[in-house]
């Protein structure tokens, strides 16, 4: 079976549809009534060298995104958005300390307190020798308050333990994929334009497509689309693909199993290897947190994983074949991203009647929102549009 011509648009799950790992959660509450209801600390992989032509700052934002704090930063110091590095994405409405590089030169730091606005404040200010890159954490520690909370708390403490021992599903959070799921519309619309511009090469995929496949050409650019927005779409469609396999290993009941052709990560590197046959070392290695399954990031390059799970991805890739074609010719390099995600120091304290302040630790790249599904229902004040976008 092919698909011929331009098939219709895949049908791909919203995140509230995606399958929880331990059913229903056992109570409900109210989150972000205000920003400072979600603290989130970000905690560098890192310390400044203390010299050096950037300036690293570490400062508090209120219900403020993180691309409009660096253009605040960039126009105070009189320098070129491009100039500015951060290591990761915060939401907006929430209060979020986070680090931040700027290119000077030789030139001295601007009186930062008398220029930033009132959204902002400057914790420290070092110098550095180098960019901030993105990734480049350790993690985020947060703190949330859970208002007009209601249902189950002794359940709730269980469901705590159970999570703090056997993790939760990995899955991007809705940050990702932007207001009303629009960034996933746009790459799905980036995507098929580039199938119909080049139709003899992109008209028929057959549906045993594998994760490394090779496309000839790449996609020309479209002028009326940034760089950054993109990235953005290819991001979001990336991440989608790999919440789609996360999602079919959880209602199978293996995604925190290693199963024949396994990529298993080491814990605390990006370093991964093939498990074709999977042995009582292998599974002690899971068990223990040593090693873990991991899911595709699709892109270019050679297969990863052999056998059942070659197979179980291969599946979900035919049903996108259009956004796989489009992730290889943009050159994107397949990678792999664990499907199991254990927070630490996860911890609940009271404060006044019906809240409650949540307290965890999470590991760079991972969402808070993929915690709170497994243990709480939740109305957020504002709406989705106020995340990260």
């Amino acid at each position: 079976m092919t698909c011929v011509g331009q098939p219709s648009p895949p049908t791909w799950r919203s995140f509230p549809t995606l399958p929880r790992a331990y059913g229903e959660p056992p109570i409900q509450c109210r989150l972000r009534s205000r920003a400072e209801d979600f603290l989130v600390d970000e905690e560098l992989a890192f310390a400044a060298d203390g010299d050096g032509e950037h300036c690293l700052l570490r400062v508090r934002k209120t219900d403020a995104n993180t691309q409009w704090v660096a253009q605040r930063l960039a126009a105070i110091a009189g320098v070129s958005s491009k100039a500015v590095g951060y290591a990761g994405l915060k939401d907006r409405h929430a209060v979020t300390t986070q680090w931040f590089s700027l290119h000077l030169g030789a030139r001295p730091e601007p009186n930062w307190e008398s220029r930033l606005p009132a959204s902002i404040e400057l914790l420290e200010s070092h110098r550095h020798r180098r960019k901030l890159r993105r990734g480049l954490l350790v993690g985020n520690r947060f703190a949330i308050r859970l208002r007009n909370v209601e249902g189950d708390l002794d359940a709730l403490a269980q469901r705590m333990d159970q999570i703090a021992t056997q993790g939760v599903p990995n899955y991007f959070g809705p940050q990702r994929f932007g207001r009303n799921q629009g960034n996933l519309y746009r790459a799905d619309d980036l995507f098929r334009s580039a199938r119909q511009d080049r139709p003899n090469q992109l008209a028929d995929q057959p549906t045993n497509y594998q994760p490394g496949h090779q496309v000839g050409h790449a996609h020309r650019q479209r002028p009326q689309v940034s760089r950054h927005l993109r990235g953005l779409w290819l991001s979001a469609a990336r991440s989608q693909l790999f919440n789609e396999v996360l999602a079919l290993r959880v209602e199978r009941g293996d995604w925190q199993t290693a199963l024949p052709g396994e990529r298993l990560q080491l814990q605390g590197s990006q370093s991964h290897f093939l498990a074709e046959i999977i042995d009582p070392g292998i599974r002690e290695r899971i068990d223990s947190g040593d090693a873990q399954p991991t899911g595709p990031l699709f892109g270019t390059g050679d297969a990863l994983t052999a056998g059942e799970v070659a197979k179980l991805e291969s599946g979900v890739a035919a049903r996108f074949p259009a956004w796989c074609d489009g992730l290889i010719a943009a050159g994107l390099r397949q990678e792999r991203r664990p499907l199991r995600l254990r927070p630490m120091d996860m911890a609940l304290s009271p404060l006044e009647t019906g809240q409650w302040l949540l307290h965890f630790q999470l590991p760079a790249g991972s969402y808070a929102t993929t915690i709170l599904r497994e243990l709480t229902h939740w109305v957020d004040a504002p709406d989705e549009s106020r995340l990260l976008t």
